[in-house]
């Protein structure tokens, strides 16, 4: 069967960092509707199941938000019911992301119990200074003990860490790497800082509070990322994802990134699914309230549907399938006539930014660094 992934979004956190522009709300005062909205998500996960039928399940994500403050219980119940409702791969991948807070760390082996088989960990930064100014509610000590809980309690452990912030170099991001490797994770996702619209970050830039790294540091820093990783036996399988084996890949991420269908629950969650050969795209309703009385009234949640384009659908496979080590077929992006002897494929390949045979294109180390340039004409 084809396989699927699902993603449930978790809106809620107990506090909002100031470089966050994802889709959340405070956490505190909401138990009634956080409950209300565990109930919705099984709804829609049903209605979405009855609509597209029979699938291989090979990942569950909870992500957010802070899917980590929800009860554990509830997490079950979802787990329980998409593998009812999907036939779940032997190795079904269960990942639920959370922050090392003690309070959320003590609930590690619930949520362990609950059916969670890999934890994406928060940790940001291993400098106290530093989490303070991202706005974290933890510091260095707090990451250590919530890494070492997360060892013992789950098959696999990923950690998240933030980099190319004001006032780091090359010499500080590198031991704060070595230290991040001592946590033991098996995958490790380090994400370059960006001020994104609308962001408490993008109003401190704008009032000269905040100045983050010029270009030529934060690629400095890229470089520094990826020397140390893999000298440590990560490979980049990934832009900003590195793993340690194979196995140790994000399966729901590379759902993502190979154009594979998967579900999107829960407020202002994504999805893409092909239905009768189409690809379609499928948002939620933002807010908790209009995503809860949306299911009661129709049974899901998607508030727009919109099926794509040949050519929209493989210029969305290119922009993903680039990210990764594999690249993508030239078949799936026949539709912008990107095929093996196009006079830009020749062009990039001549600049060692691509790499190709006669059935894939694949991006180089070099073809990363300008990955959206080389996109963008590839588009074009």
């Amino acid at each position: 069967m084809t396989p699927l992934g699902v993603y449930i979004h978790w809106p809620y956190c107990s506090r909002i960092c100031p470089y966050c522009d994802f889709n959340v709300v405070r956490h505190r005062g909401r138990r009634a509707e956080q409950a209300d909205l565990a109930a919705a998500i099984v709804q829609d996960l049903r209605a979405q199941a009855a609509r597209i039928g029979p699938r291989r399940l090979v990942s569950v994500f909870f992500g957010g938000g802070t899917p980590s403050l929800m009860a554990p219980a509830w997490a079950a119940e979802i787990v329980a019911e998409a593998r009812r409702l999907w036939s779940p791969a032997d190795d079904l991948e269960v990942s639920l992301e959370a922050n090392p807070t003690d309070a959320e760390a003590g609930r590690f082996r619930a949520f362990a119990e609950a059916g969670v088989t890999r934890l994406s960990l928060g940790v940001q930064s291993l400098d106290d200074e530093a989490l303070v100014l991202l706005g974290r509610n933890h510091d260095a000590a707090a990451a250590v003990r919530a890494a070492a809980a997360a060892r013992a309690a789950f098959p696999r452990l990923s950690i998240d860490l933030i980099y190319a912030r004001p006032g780091q170099d090359v010499a500080a991001w590198r031991a704060e790497l070595g230290r991040a490797l001592a946590l033991g994770p098996e995958h490790v996702s380090p994400y370059q800082l960006t001020i994104e619209p609308g962001t408490a970050f993008e109003r401190a830039v704008g009032r000269g509070a905040l100045v983050p790294p010029v270009p030529d540091l934060a690629a400095d820093l890229y470089e520094t990322t990826q020397e140390v990783l893999e000298n440590a036996g990560f490979t980049a399988y990934e832009v900003s994802n590195h793993a340690r084996g194979e196995a140790a890949r994000s399966r729901h991420n590379l759902v993502y990134w190979r154009g594979q269908d998967y579900v999107g629950v829960g407020p202002g969650a994504h999805g893409r699914l092909t239905l009768k050969g189409a690809r379609h795209a499928t948002v939620a309703a933002r807010s908790p309230a209009d995503y809860i009385a949306l299911v009661a009234e129709r049974g899901t949640g998607i508030v727009g549907e919109e099926q794509l384009t040949p050519r929209e659908a493989a210029e969305e496979r290119l922009l993903m399938g680039l990210r990764i080590d594999e690249g993508v077929p030239f078949a799936e992006v026949a539709a912008l006539g990107v095929t093996v002897r196009a006079h830009k494929v020749a062009e990039l390949r001549a600049l060692g930014l691509l790499e190709a045979d006669i059935t894939r294109l694949r991006p180089t180390a070099a073809g990363r660094l300008v990955l959206d340039r080389m996109i963008a004409e590839l588009c074009a």
